[in-house]
Parts: structure tokens; C-alpha cells; sequence
């Protein structure tokens, strides 16, 4: 996977934006100015730190190797991931969809993203 294919997936998230508050070497994806994914993409293999709900955190760092707590965040609700060649895309992509929901989800419903028509799958 590369910095493209990941930065094309986070932006395709509805409302998805991207800024470097921390500094270039961070890209944050906000969804209505909330963080919801923080990469360092000059990290080789690429990480990623996600939102997530708490006990599903723990089991995913019990079962992944490359899932630890979360590197600067608040370890109960963020984890990183190390996006290694052997991570399975659809597990990455879920867990970044899994966090973008977790942060639309305490959005005041004014300030959530509004569905495309076409849309029927939840991730």
C-alpha cells in the first residue's frame, strides 16, 4: 500500500478533509474538524493512529501485532496501526471507516455528513 492509495481512501470518507497542525511530517483527517485518522507517512511502513471504541482497542492489540496503543493519543480510545504489506486492505479500511464513525457518531446531527442516496452498505 502506498502514502497515495491510503490518502485516497481517508479523503473518500464524506467531509473528509486533511491538514498538518502538528507539522508536515503528520497528515490529520478531520470530519468536521474532528480527528479521525493521523498518519506519518514518513514512517516506514506507513502508521496510522485511528479512533476506536475501547474493548474492540484492546482485542484488535491483542490479535494484531501491528495494532499498539495509540502513539500520543489517548491510549483507551486511539490506536496505531503499522501498515505493513501483510495487513489484509479490508482490515486497515475498516478500521478507518470504524473510526470515522465513532467520530461522526458524537457530532451534533447538524454537523454530520449527509449519506449519499446510493448508499446501502455500513462498514
Amino acid at each position: 500500500m502506498t502514502l497515495v492509495q491510503l490518502r485516497e481512501f481517508l479523503l473518500s470518507q464524506p467531509g473528509a478533509t486533511e491538514d498538518t497542525p502538528f507539522g508536515p511530517e503528520i497528515l490529520v483527517y478531520r470530519i468536521a474538524g474532528k480527528m479521525f485518522a493521523l498518519v506519518d507517512w514518513q514512517a516506514e511502513p506507513l502508521s496510522i493512529n485511528l479512533k476506536c471504541e475501547p474493548e474492540l482497542a484492546l482485542l484488535l492489540r491483542e490479535i494484531h501485532p501491528e495494532v499498539k496503543p495509540g502513539w500520543h493519543m489517548n491510549k483507551q480510545h486511539w490506536n496505531t496501526v503499522t501498515l505493513r504489506e501483510s495487513l489484509p486492505d479490508d482490515l486497515w479500511q475498516g478500521w478507518i471507516v470504524h473510526s470515522y464513525e465513532r467520530v461522526v457518531a458524537g457530532l451534533p446531527k447538524a454537523r454530520r455528513p449527509q449519506a449519499p442516496a446510493s448508499s446501502g452498505q455500513a462498514g
